[in-house]
């Protein structure tokens, strides 16, 4: 009987995007709180909207593009540091380096590798903030993943994430949860694709609206999350 082949680092990829890995991203909103708040995020439609905005600029021009650089060669010292200055609302910023900073150490015993080490090293030495985009480009580029099929991955589990949280606060059904989802798969896609093609002077483009959400949640009289 013939055998099928899976490529040796897909099996990997699932569990390092898993929605049940530990990086606390259950308790991080990144701003849709806010809208919530406001009344402007209520159902699945309009969380829909607000996820798709979220996708198509802050997931695309932050984190994709800055594992897409790192994939392509440049220093993980010069991202970390890009990242940290173009992250102004200070939870947003925050929340990348506590999750980025779960990813590490969860990295550094499950997916060992060398370069891992050394960016570890430098958080370690206060010489980078070790942000989440990054920690996950460094240990599934050590897992010999593609770049393509990372930045898609991340992006889906970043969506994934989100929804999750969605479904709790607002609140939504699980039903609703998995047809955001279904929904998902082209703009996922096509963020990816449009990451592909950025440039360096794209890097941390993002909605004035979004970044003021999430600015506004730290003042916030109620919440549920973290940012």
């Amino acid at each position: 009987m013939p055998t099928t082949r899976t490529d040796s680092y897909q099996i990997a990829l699932r569990q390092l995007t898993d929605s049940s890995l530990p990086t606390g991203a259950f308790a991080h909103s990144l701003g849709f709180e806010t809208y919530i708040e406001r009344g402007i995020v209520f159902d699945e439609g309009s969380f829909g909207v607000w996820l798709a905005a979220f996708l198509s600029q802050q997931l695309t021009y932050s984190d994709a593009l800055a594992i897409r650089f790192l994939y392509e060669g440049v220093s993980v010292l010069e991202l970390d540091g890009l990242l940290t200055a173009q992250l102004l609302p200070r939870q947003v910023r925050e929340a990348s380096v506590k999750m980025g900073g779960r990813l590490i150490e969860i990295g550094a015993e499950v997916f060992p590798s060398e370069e891992l080490d050394e960016y570890r090293a430098l958080v370690s030495g206060g010489r980078v903030a070790g942000h989440q985009p990054l920690a996950f480009a460094v240990v599934a580029r050590s897992l010999g993943v593609p770049q393509e099929e990372a930045i898609a991955a991340y992006l889906f589990a970043a969506v994934t994430s989100l929804t999750q949280n969605a479904v709790r606060a607002i609140p939504l059904g699980q039903a609703a949860g998995q047809r955001l989802l279904r929904n998902a798969h082209g703009a996922v896609a096509a963020a990816a694709e449009r990451a592909a093609r950025l440039t360096p002077d794209d890097f941390g483009a993002v909605s004035p609206g979004l970044e003021i959400s999430q600015m506004r949640h730290e003042r916030q009289r109620a919440r549920m999350f973290m940012s």
